[in-house]
Protein backbone atom coordinates (compact mmCIF):
# COMPACT_ATOMS: atom_id res chain seq x y z
CA UNK A 1 0.00 0.00 0.00
CA UNK A 2 2.90 2.37 0.76
CA UNK A 3 4.40 1.82 -2.68
CA UNK A 4 1.04 2.37 -4.39
CA UNK A 5 0.52 5.58 -2.44
CA UNK A 6 4.02 6.78 -3.30
CA UNK A 7 3.48 6.22 -7.02
CA UNK A 8 0.01 7.75 -7.25
CA UNK A 9 0.72 10.64 -4.89
CA UNK A 10 4.08 11.28 -6.57
CA UNK A 11 2.47 11.62 -10.00
CA UNK A 12 -0.29 13.83 -8.62
CA UNK A 13 2.34 15.91 -6.80
CA UNK A 14 4.37 16.43 -9.97
CA UNK A 15 1.31 17.53 -11.93
CA UNK A 16 0.16 20.02 -9.30
CA UNK A 17 3.65 21.40 -8.68
CA UNK A 18 3.91 22.14 -12.40
CA UNK A 19 0.37 23.50 -12.82
CA UNK A 20 0.47 25.52 -9.61
CA UNK A 21 3.93 26.84 -10.37
CA UNK A 22 2.75 28.06 -13.75
CA UNK A 23 -0.20 29.87 -12.17
CA UNK A 24 2.16 31.52 -9.70
CA UNK A 25 4.91 32.49 -12.13
CA UNK A 26 3.31 33.24 -15.47
CA UNK A 27 1.39 36.30 -16.59
CA UNK A 28 -2.24 36.42 -17.61
CA UNK A 29 -1.26 36.51 -21.28
CA UNK A 30 1.04 33.50 -20.93
CA UNK A 31 -1.64 31.44 -19.18
CA UNK A 32 -4.48 32.29 -21.59
CA UNK A 33 -3.50 29.81 -24.39
CA UNK A 34 -3.39 26.91 -21.92
CA UNK A 35 -6.21 27.90 -19.58
CA UNK A 36 -9.09 29.76 -21.20
CA UNK A 37 -10.82 30.21 -17.84
CA UNK A 38 -8.25 32.80 -16.74
CA UNK A 39 -10.04 35.36 -18.93
CA UNK A 40 -12.99 35.40 -16.54
CA UNK A 41 -10.99 34.99 -13.33
CA UNK A 42 -9.13 37.78 -11.52
CA UNK A 43 -5.38 37.23 -11.41
CA UNK A 44 -5.24 37.20 -7.58
CA UNK A 45 -7.66 34.25 -7.64
CA UNK A 46 -5.53 32.45 -10.23
CA UNK A 47 -2.46 33.00 -8.04
CA UNK A 48 -4.38 31.73 -4.97
CA UNK A 49 -5.36 28.55 -6.85
CA UNK A 50 -1.72 28.09 -7.87
CA UNK A 51 -0.56 28.51 -4.28
CA UNK A 52 -3.17 26.01 -3.07
CA UNK A 53 -1.98 23.52 -5.69
CA UNK A 54 1.69 23.88 -4.70
CA UNK A 55 0.90 23.61 -0.98
CA UNK A 56 -1.39 20.63 -1.60
CA UNK A 57 1.28 18.87 -3.63
CA UNK A 58 3.72 19.39 -0.78
CA UNK A 59 1.11 18.06 1.63
CA UNK A 60 0.78 14.85 -0.36
CA UNK A 61 4.47 13.99 -0.09
CA UNK A 62 6.12 15.52 2.98
CA UNK A 63 3.89 14.18 5.80
CA UNK A 64 4.27 10.51 4.81
CA UNK A 65 8.01 10.97 4.25
CA UNK A 66 8.62 12.65 7.59
CA UNK A 67 5.90 10.88 9.63
CA UNK A 68 4.90 14.32 10.94
CA UNK A 69 1.13 14.94 10.84
CA UNK A 70 0.37 12.15 8.34
CA UNK A 71 -3.29 13.18 8.29
CA UNK A 72 -2.21 16.15 6.14
CA UNK A 73 -1.73 13.78 3.18
CA UNK A 74 -5.38 12.77 3.41
CA UNK A 75 -6.43 16.41 3.78
CA UNK A 76 -4.40 17.38 0.70
CA UNK A 77 -5.90 14.57 -1.38
CA UNK A 78 -9.43 15.52 -0.32
CA UNK A 79 -8.61 19.14 -1.16
CA UNK A 80 -7.63 18.09 -4.67
CA UNK A 81 -10.89 16.16 -5.05
CA UNK A 82 -12.79 19.32 -4.11
CA UNK A 83 -10.60 21.44 -6.40
CA UNK A 84 -11.33 19.18 -9.38
CA UNK A 85 -15.05 19.15 -8.71
CA UNK A 86 -14.93 22.95 -8.83
CA UNK A 87 -12.72 22.97 -11.92
CA UNK A 88 -15.08 20.61 -13.74
CA UNK A 89 -18.03 22.85 -12.86
CA UNK A 90 -16.18 25.92 -14.17
CA UNK A 91 -15.39 24.18 -17.47
CA UNK A 92 -18.95 22.95 -17.93
CA UNK A 93 -20.45 26.35 -17.03
CA UNK A 94 -18.30 27.96 -19.73
CA UNK A 95 -19.52 25.45 -22.31
CA UNK A 96 -16.14 23.70 -22.40
CA UNK A 97 -16.73 19.96 -22.66
CA UNK A 98 -13.02 19.05 -22.53
CA UNK A 99 -13.04 17.75 -18.97
CA UNK A 100 -11.19 14.44 -19.43
CA UNK A 101 -8.12 15.77 -17.60
CA UNK A 102 -10.30 17.05 -14.75
CA UNK A 103 -12.05 13.69 -14.40
CA UNK A 104 -8.70 11.88 -14.48
CA UNK A 105 -7.30 14.16 -11.78
CA UNK A 106 -10.48 13.75 -9.73
CA UNK A 107 -10.21 9.97 -9.88
CA UNK A 108 -6.47 10.04 -9.14
CA UNK A 109 -7.00 12.32 -6.15
CA UNK A 110 -9.79 10.02 -4.92
CA UNK A 111 -7.50 6.98 -5.14
CA UNK A 112 -4.78 8.96 -3.38
CA UNK A 113 -7.19 9.86 -0.57
CA UNK A 114 -8.18 6.22 -0.21
CA UNK A 115 -4.53 5.11 -0.11
CA UNK A 116 -3.69 7.92 2.34
CA UNK A 117 -6.00 6.36 4.93
CA UNK A 118 -3.25 3.77 5.45
CA UNK A 119 -1.04 6.55 6.90
CA UNK A 120 -3.52 7.55 9.57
Amino acid sequence: MNIAYGIVAGLLCLFYLYAGGMKLARSHEQLRPMMAWVDSTPMPAVRAIGLAEVLGATGLILPPLTSIAPWLALAAAIGFVILQIGATRVHLSRGDRRIALNITLLLTASVTAWLATAWI
